[in-house]
């Protein structure tokens, strides 16, 4: 599924452990930058209050996401916190084809499966300041119970680990300084020469015409 066509669009992994503030700063991302779009994962998991089925997830139960496994649908699928989460191969693909920018929110499992089909997707790991600051956030969002916030916690230390196997670390201490470093990431891939001689090929021509 490699694909190395500089009219094609870029995907952009973005990971994180829960609570870290991707969320927010994927959002802040999608309203501030062109040509730039987020592909919506399947879950199994129950909508948090706030979250649209097809805006936010796919919402679906687990025979059916269990199917679309069979079917060879996901680009990645992983379970997470006793879940399945999936992203939809066909829906990635016809985004790039288009020459769009893709965004994709998935686990630092997901992102190495998704490495391995497609090399030149950029991943970003997004790190809490510190655990102190993760822990607060966390129950902050006073949507899960006690005894999720501490399963989380632990959880996130394990992800944490995987953030060696990642192209950038950004550290989500300041959100605007954050949101601005993963701009400064997508504008260098954008401005990369094989995407630029693309998009400028006749203004290149131009100019270099003898």
């Amino acid at each position: 599924m490699t694909n190395t066509n500089p009219t094609q669009g870029t995907l952009f992994i973005i990971t994180a452990a829960s609570g870290t503030g991707k969320t927010s700063l994927v959002k802040e991302l999608l309203a501030t930058t062109k040509n730039l779009v987020v592909s919506v994962s399947h879950t199994t998991r129950e909508p948090r209050r706030g979250e649209i089925d097809g805006e936010h997830y796919y919402f679906t139960d687990r025979d059916e996401f269990i199917r679309l496994v069979g079917e060879s649908e996901f680009l990645e699928h992983a379970e997470v916190f006793g879940n399945y989460y999936g992203t939809s191969k066909t829906a990635v693909n016809d985004l790039l084809s288009a020459g769009m920018d893709v965004i994709l929110e998935v686990d630092w499992q997901g992102a190495l499966q998704v490495k391995k089909l497609i090399p030149q997707a950029v991943m970003i790991f997004i790190l809490p300041p510190s655990r102190d600051a993760l822990r607060s956030r966390l129950m902050n969002r006073n949507q899960d119970a006690t005894k999720v916030i501490e399963t989380r916690l632990a959880g996130a230390v394990r992800e944490m680990q995987e953030y060696v196997n990642f192209d950038y670390v950004v550290i989500n201490d300041d959100f605007d300084v954050a949101l601005s470093e993963i701009k400064s990431i997508i504008t260098a891939y954008r401005l990369a020469i094989d995407k630029q001689t693309a998009r400028h090929e006749k203004l290149i021509s131009q100019l270099l015409a003898s």
